[in-house]
């Protein structure tokens, strides 16, 4: 109605103002794409996209909205996987997105940090710490488009936590514009700050509900002198398990252990142009290894071990990577595993993590109580072995209907992170709650911890703008 929409609309037009120029759009054809996500789950609508470029500008826009109750969803690259960065379908709540806050603030080699906008594409952080002569180990399939503030704001995982940890344990500072509007700077480049409540760490996993980062320190790291790569086949998932300790004594870093199942290799080959068996026979389970070398280590470490490991049974085949194009071919295969199941027709998706011992028992259960409730479902479990991170996917049965599989997306997933649940693992590893879980986690966490959370929620965001509905609802 008129009485409704007028303040919306002298919202919006001091939403504009705040901005700049250039900082906002009302263009259908820009805003379009920001409102869905890659897995075509979710969908929203935004009366206005904001795109500025300063900080003081977002803390300007942020304002506004605490000041008229108007809610406001952070978006970064829209990588998310949990619908976490997608607006609603009211058309009430604005869109910011950060991408252009992009500049690499500095790099201090000698302290092994470097400061970065929110808005930075996490391939060129990669690149920037690459040019001085150091690494930053976070790496995952999307880190072309993902940008730094969504993946701290998600805590996401990747295939380096093994070595180096999750997003959590990568950032050393923060700035952030909290839900009234204010500025916090707490860029601090400091190994050791034991002052008091980690605000840091309340927003790193937040998604964007308790504020919007801005910027952060990261941690960089040494530069392995080599990497070396092998994809191994193992006669089970426990003895894949074995083999990550078994490795883990090899004289070298594992910095990578990624589970492959055969039907996610059959699905790879058969969709994704370009790829070819790494191994002449087929095999039920493979696992890609990475291990890297520092300083003065002799390399060979990796092929010696896969000796002494084929010698005690733990494997029955392997190739070590005799070249980068070798290697890269190797993680081709493993980065496809999730756009090779579209061609497959629907999938069930599932990011859980459950301790690394429970593994086999867990994947064994789960197959049996999802194939079970669904004949002719085909699991297709895969992942970061090394750090009991499996997303145990389920592509529908040959030959059902999409939305009739689709449709039981609930039932299946209640079978599947209820077993979870049962072996003290966590529903979601590295993706988030977003809009996707947020109902779902109350079946599974306690009600102290979600009273906690929600008293978090109101006591930095009492107006509930920031994210509403995401997370946690209060």
């Amino acid at each position: 109605m008129p009485s409704q929409n007028r303040p919306l609309s002298e919202t919006i037009s001091r939403l504009k103002d705040a901005a700049g120029a250039g900082g906002w759009s009302e263009d259908q054809s820009e805003i379009a794409p920001h409102l869905v996500e890659w897995r075509d789950r979710y969908r929203g609508a935004t009366p206005i996209l904001l795109k500025p470029d300063s900080v003081p500008a977002i803390s300007r826009i942020v304002s506004i909205c605490a000041s008229t109750g108007t809610p406001i969803v952070p978006q970064g690259g829209n990588t998310g996987l949990v619908g976490g960065q997608i607006p609603d379908m009211s058309g009430a709540q604005v869109l910011l997105c950060l991408k252009r806050l992009n500049r690499i603030r500095t790099i201090d080699i000698d302290a092994a940090t470097m400061t970065v906008d929110s808005g930075c594409v996490l391939a060129d952080i990669q690149r920037h710490a690459d040019d001085s002569g150091l690494l930053f180990p976070l790496s995952l399939a999307s880190e072309g488009s993902a940008t730094m503030g969504g993946l701290i704001s998600t805590n996401a995982g990747g295939t380096g936590v093994l070595a180096y940890g999750n997003t959590r344990e990568l950032v050393l500072g923060l700035e952030a514009v909290l839900p009234d509007g204010r500025i916090w700077n707490g860029l601090r480049a400091l190994r050791k700050d034991n002052t008091g409540y980690d605000l840091k760490q309340l927003l790193i996993g937040a998604e964007g509900t308790l504020g919007v980062v801005t910027a952060a320190v990261l941690k960089l790291f040494p530069k392995p002198t080599s990497i070396e790569s092998a994809m191994v086949a193992v006669p089970s998932v426990a003895d894949a398990i074995r083999l990550l300790s078994f490795a883990r004594r090899s004289g070298g870093t594992v910095t990578a252990f990624e589970l492959i199942p055969r039907i996610g290799l059959d699905f790879v080959l058969r969709h994704i142009p370009g790829t070819r068996a790494p191994l002449e026979q087929t095999h039920d389970w493979q696992v890609l290894i990475d291990v890297s070398l520092f300083g003065e280590t002799q390399g060979g470490i990796l092929q010696d071990t896969l000796v002494q490991a084929a010698n005690t049974g733990l494997i029955t085949d392997a190739s070590v990577a005799q070249s980068n194009a070798q290697r890269e071919a190797f993680w081709k295969i493993r980065d496809a595993l999730s756009e090779s199941q579209k061609p497959e027709g629907g999938s069930i998706k599932h990011d859980v993590s459950v301790p690394i011992s429970s593994i086999p028992a867990f994947l064994d259960e789960a197959t049996a109580a999802v194939t079970r409730a669904m004949p002719g479902a085909r699991p297709v479990p895969f992942g970061h072995l090394g750090d009991g991170n499996i997303h145990y996917n389920v592509s529908q049965p040959v030959g059902m209907d999409k939305q009739a599989f689709l449709k039981r997306w609930s039932e299946i997933n209640a079978i599947v992170h209820d077993l979870v649940h049962r072996f003290h693992g966590s529903i979601s590893a590295e993706h988030g709650i977003g809009i996707s879980k947020v109902d779902e986690i109350t079946r599974y966490k306690a009600k102290t911890e979600l009273d906690a959370m929600r008293a978090i929620k109101r006591a930095l965001d009492p107006n509930n703008i920031m994210n509403p509905g995401k997370v946690v609802r209060i």
